[in-house]
C-alpha cells in the first residue's frame, strides 16, 4: 500500500483530532484510518509504527495469494486445532455441512472418472476427509457432553435436525437407523472395498515385471517409439503406487467405520453419568437427552463416511473398464435384448399371480419391455447395415479375369506360406499384435535401421504345408521355415538353462534355440521366472527379419535404387546428376549399395554416399575399390554400430605374418586384383579365426576382425563363408575419436 497522507473536505482546524470533526474515525476505510490518524499534524512515532506493521501485515496476506499448498497446510493445522480446542455452535455447524459436501463431492467426481488412475489423489482426499470427521466427532462430543443437559439443541443446529428429523423424535429409531448405517458401511462396503483394492494392488505388483517386458518387446519389434514407451512405463508406475496406496487407505476407511462405534458409545455412557452425577438429572431423561444427542452426531457422521466409501468401493470396482461409469453400466447392463426381454416376461408372470399386487410389476414390465423392444430394433439395424456392407462390397468385387501367361513369369521378392492352421494369425488378435501389423511395423523400423525400403511381403496360404507350418521365401527360394503353436506361447531362457514350466519342447526356429510351447494361462508364471515369452505372430515376424537383414543386398533391386535417388532432397539432386551417368551407371550405385547391405551397414546416409563414390570414381570405376572408399567416408557410422556398451571396439587383430601371406597372395593390377592362396593356408586361415572368435563368444564378447585397407575385401570375402555376422573393418574404418581395445591376435 503506497504511502501517502490522505487529506478530508472539510478538514477542522490543525492539531484537532480527526475523531472529534465532522468524520469519524470508525468511519474512515482502513488505509485512511492508518494514514491520517491526525489530521493536520504528522503522526507520532507510535502511530506511524502501527501504520507501518498494518501495510507491512497487508502485502504479507497478500503475498499468500494463489498458494495452494499454505492453503492446504492451514487447513490441515485447522484440522488438527478442532482435535484440541472448543468450537462453537454455528461453527460446528458449518464444519458438518462442509463435510458432506465433501464427501458428495468426492463421489460425484469418482462417477464420471474416465479411468481410476485420473483420480489418483483419492488415497490423500480419504486420509483428510477421514481426519475431518474425527475432528468434528471430538469437537461435537465436547459440546454434547458440556452442554448436552439443555437439550437436542445443545451441539448445533445440524445435529438438532438429524436428532429431530431423521429418528422421528424417537431415539429408539435413531439407534436402530444408526446401527444398520454402520453395519453397511463396515461389513458390506468397507470389507469388500478392502479386499478388492488388497487383490488389485497385489495381483498389479506381481504383473508389473511381465508388462515391462511387454512394453521392451513393443519397442524392440517397432510398434511403438521411445516416447511411447515412456508414456506406458509411466503409467504402470502410476497405475502400481495408486492401487498399493488404496490398499493402504480402505484401512483408513474401516477404522474410521470402528471410531464411529466406539465414540457413540463412549458419548451415550460418558453422557449419562455426567447428566446424573454432575447436573442432577434423573437416568431417564439424562439417557434420552444425550442418547438423541449422540444419534444424531453418529447419524450426521456415519452419513459422509458411508458416502466417501461407497466412493472408495466403486472407484477400486471400476478396474480397467473404459469411459465414464455409467455408459460402462447402462452399456452392459441394459444392451442386450434378450435379457431385458426375459425380465418383462417374469415380471408380468408375477403380476397375475394372486396376492400381488399387480400395478408396480405391470409398470415395471413394461419399462423392461420398452427398453427391450428399442434395442432390439437397435441391433436389427446394424445388423441390417452390415449385411447391406457386406453385399456392396460382394458387388463391387470385379470378377477374376484369366491370368495373363506374363504374369507367371513375376516372381515375389518376400513370400509367407502358411498352413490353414496360422490364418487366424492374419486377422485375429489385438490391434498391433496382428501378423500383418507387426509386418507393417517392420518395414518402418528397417526403413530408420538401414535405410532400406523392405518390399512387400505376399502372404497366402500353402494346403501342402502341415497345418501349423510355415515357409519363407526370398525370390521364391525358400530362406526358413518352422512349426508354430498359434494358440500358445514361445518360452525361451536367456540364461541358456532348462525351461521348467510344462509344456511342449520345441527348437526356436530363427536362432536354434532350445524353447518350450506353453499356454496362454502360464504367460504370468513364465515372466515371473524371468524367461523371454513371444506369441506365434511375434516368431514369424522375428524369423522374416533375420531372412531380411541376411538377403538384404539381393533384395535392392534397380527400380528400388533408382526409387531411393529420386526420393532425395532437392539439396542433392544436382549431386546424383553430377556422378550419374558421367562417372557410374545407376546400375554400379545399386552394386556399391548391396556391398554395404551385404555387411549389414545403413545406407540411410546416402549423401555420404555417393560424395564418397564421387571422390572414388576419380581413381578407380573399380566397385570393390568405390565400396571400399565409401566404408572409409562412413567411419564414424561402422565405429559407432560395432561399438559396445561400454564406449569400446573391442579388435581382433590380423598378425603381420598373415598381413604379408594376404598381401603376397593377391595377383593381377589395377581393377584386376584377385586373392589366390593355397588351400592350406585357407584351411588354417579358418581354423585360426573359428577358434579365436568362438573363444570369445563363450565370454560375451563379439569383437571385431581389423584388418589392413588393401587387404580388407579379400579377408570378408573368406570370412563370410563361414561366419557371415563377424564385422571386418580395416584401419582406415576406426573413427579417430573412437576408443578401441585389443583382445586377441589371428
Amino acid at each position: 500500500m503506497a504511502e501517502t497522507t490522505t487529506e478530508l473536505e472539510a478538514a477542522p482546524a490543525a492539531g484537532v483530532p480527526a475523531a472529534a470533526g465532522g468524520v469519524p474515525a470508525e468511519m474512515m476505510d482502513d488505509g485512511a484510518a492508518l494514514d491520517t490518524v491526525f489530521q493536520g499534524a504528522p503522526p507520532s512515532a507510535a502511530e506511524a509504527a502501527i501504520g507501518e506493521m498494518g501495510r507491512e501485515l497487508i502485502s504479507k496476506i497478500a503475498s499468500f495469494k494463489g498458494r495452494g499448498d499454505i492453503a492446504l497446510a492451514f487447513g490441515i493445522i485447522a484440522i488438527l486445532v478442532v482435535l484440541i480446542l472448543p468450537m462453537p455452535k454455528w461453527m460446528l455447524d458449518v464444519s458438518l455441512a462442509f463435510s458432506i459436501m465433501f464427501a458428495v463431492l468426492i463421489l460425484m467426481t469418482v462417477i464420471f472418472l474416465e479411468k481410476p488412475l485420473e483420480f489418483s489423489a483419492f488415497p490423500t482426499i480419504l486420509l483428510i476427509a477421514t481426519l475431518i470427521r474425527l475432528s468434528l466427532n471430538l469437537a461435537s462430543t465436547r459440546l454434547i457432553l458440556a452442554n448436552g443437559h439443555e437439550g437436542v439443541g445443545a451441539a448445533g443446529q445440524v445435529i438438532e435436525a438429524f436428532a429431530s428429523f431423521v429418528m422421528g423424535g424417537n431415539f429408539v429409531i435413531g439407534i436402530i437407523i444408526f446401527a444398520i448405517l454402520v453395519i453397511v458401511n463396515f461389513v458390506v462396503i468397507t470389507k469388500g472395498s478392502s479386499r478388492i483394492a488388497e487383490v488389485a494392488a497385489r495381483f498389479t505388483l506381481d504383473a508389473m515385471p511381465g508388462k515391462q517386458m511387454a512394453i521392451d518387446a513393443d519397442l524392440s519389434s517397432g510398434l511403438i517409439d521411445e516416447a511411447d514407451a515412456k508414456v506406458r512405463r509411466k503409467e504402470l508406475e502410476d497405475e502400481s503406487g495408486f492401487f498399493g496406496a488404496m490398499d493402504g487407505a480402505a484401512k483408513f476407511v474401516r477404522g474410521d467405520a470402528i471410531a464411529g462405534l466406539l465414540i457413540t458409545f463412549i458419548n451415550v455412557i460418558g453422557g449419562i453419568i455426567i447428566g446424573v452425577a454432575q447436573r442432577d438429572m434423573s437416568f431417564l431423561d439424562a439417557a434420552s437427552s444425550f442418547t438423541r444427542l449422540t444419534v444424531g452426531d453418529g447419524l450426521v457422521s456415519q452419513i459422509p463416511a458411508l458416502i466417501v466409501s461407497t466412493a472408495a468401493g466403486m472407484l477400486v470396482t471400476k478396474g480397467s473398464t473404459p469411459g465414464p461409469m455409467e455408459k460402462a453400466v447402462f452399456g452392459q447392463l441394459g444392451g442386450k435384448s434378450k435379457s431385458l426381454g426375459m425380465v418383462s416376461v417374469l415380471l408380468v408372470a408375477l403380476a397375475v399371480l394372486p396376492g400381488i399386487p399387480a400395478a408396480p410389476f405391470m409398470f415395471l414390465a413394461v419399462t423392461m419391455g420398452s427398453i427391450g423392444f428399442f434395442a432390439n430394433r437397435r441391433e436389427a439395424r446394424k445388423s441390417a447395415e452390415f449385411k447391406e456392407r457386406e453385399a456392396a462390397e460382394e458387388s463391387e468385387t470385379i470378377p477374376v479375369a484369366e491370368e495373363p501367361i506374363s504374369q507367371v513369369l513375376k516372381i515375389d521378392l518376400l513370400r509367407l506360406e502358411l498352413g490353414y492352421g496360422l490364418l487366424s494369425l492374419i486377422n485375429e488378435g489385438p490391434e498391433g499384435q496382428r501378423l500383418t501389423d507387426q509386418i507393417k511395423a517392420l518395414r518402418r523400423q528397417l526403413a530408420v535401421e538401414m535405410g532400406f525400403v523392405m518390399p512387400a511381403v505376399r502372404i497366402q496360404d500353402n494346403m501342402q504345408l502341415s497345418a501349423n507350418n510355415y515357409v519363407i521365401r526370398a525370390k521364391e527360394i525358400d530362406a526358413g521355415n518352422g512349426d508354430l503353436r498359434p494358440t500358445m506361447l514361445l518360452v525361451m531362457d536367456p540364461r541358456g538353462e532348462d525351461i521348467t514350466i510344462t509344456g511342449e519342447a520345441t527348437t526356436e526356429p530363427t536362432f536354434g534355440l532350445p524353447a518350450t510351447w506353453i499356454e496362454e494361462t502360464a504367460r504370468e508364471e513364465a515372466l515371473f521366472r524371468g524367461y523371454t515369452v513371444v506369441d506365434a505372430a511375434t516368431v514369424i515376424t522375428t524369423h522374416l527379419t533375420e531372412i531380411i537383414k541376411d538377403n538384404m543386398s539381393d533384395l535392392l533391386s534397380y527400380a528400388e535404387t533408382q526409387k531411393l535417388m529420386d526420393e532425395l532432397d532437392k539439396d542433392h539432386q544436382k549431386l546424383v546428376g553430377d556422378i550419374t551417368p558421367g562417372q557410374i551407371s545407376m546400375g554400379g550405385i545399386q552394386r556399391v549399395l548391396q556391398n554395404l547391405l551385404q555387411e549389414r551397414i545403413s545406407i540411410r546416409d546416402l549423401p555420404t554416399i555417393l560424395e564418397g563414390v564421387s571422390e572414388a570414381c576419380a581413381q578407380s570405376r573399380n566397385v570393390m575399390m568405390i565400396t571400399e572408399h565409401v566404408r572409409t567416408r562412413l567411419a564414424r557410422q561402422i565405429s559407432d554400430t560395432n561399438t559396445t556398451g561400454d564406449g569400446l571396439i573391442q579388435l581382433v587383430s590380423l598378425s603381420p605374418e598373415w598381413e604379408q601371406t594376404f598381401a603376397e597372395s593377391i595377383i593381377g593390377t589395377g581393377d584386376e586384383r584377385q586373392l589366390s592362396m593355397s588351400p592350406s593356408n585357407l584351411q588354417e586361415f579358418i581354423t585360426g579365426v573359428r577358434q579365436t572368435f568362438e573363444r570369445h563368444a563363450m565370454m560375451g564378447e563379439m569383437p571385431v576382425l581389423l584388418t589392413s585397407p588393401n587387404i580388407r575385401p579379400f579377408v570378408r570375402s573368406i570370412v563370410e563363408r563361414f561366419r557371415p555376422a563377424t564385422a571386418v573393418m580395416s584401419q582406415n574404418e576406426i573413427h579417430p575419436r573412437a576408443k578401441i581395445k585389443t583382445v586377441g591376435q589371428i
